[in-house]
């Protein structure tokens, strides 16, 4: 049975270093690595830490990718653990196709079993999911 978390949440993106052809001289601007930061509320209270790569030339409505691995530790309505999610994001021509799942086996303590798709909603300028999940009991 599917269950569905809500809530708001806040993200911090610190850009890192790319190491490789063209980094040296700091003009390549296609490739990109940054450092994750956020801060779940609603039903899942939690915090996650994370990497995210892309790739695009960065002009409006153009096409990139991204991908991202972060990790969630907190309470997801009133279980208690941690669980790893996966990003993978295209724009095509300024129309995104987003997919965020649980890795599976990521779940622990009271998340062990979990499985599930997350939706990142923008509205106002803010930041905001919607976590589809199911927990399979283990035994």
């Amino acid at each position: 049975m599917n269950t569905t978390a809500k809530g708001p949440f806040e993200v911090k993106m610190n850009p890192q270093p790319w190491y490789g052809p063209g980094s040296e001289s700091g003009t390549d601007h296609t490739l990109g690595r940054f450092m994750l930061s956020k801060q779940y509320h609603g039903d899942l209270e939690a915090t996650a830490e994370g990497q995210m790569l892309s790739a695009g030339n960065g002009a409006p409505g153009s096409s990139g990718v991204y991908v991202a691995i972060e990790r969630v530790t907190g309470t997801l309505q009133g279980r208690k653990g941690s669980f790893i999610l996966h990003h993978t994001g295209l724009m095509t021509k300024g129309v995104p196709d987003l997919q965020i799942k649980v890795v599976p086996d990521s779940g622990t303590d009271e998340l062990t079993g979990l499985s599930g798709d997350m939706k990142i909603l923008m509205a106002d300028g803010k930041h905001g999911y919607e976590f589809t999940y199911s927990m399979v009991t283990v035994q």
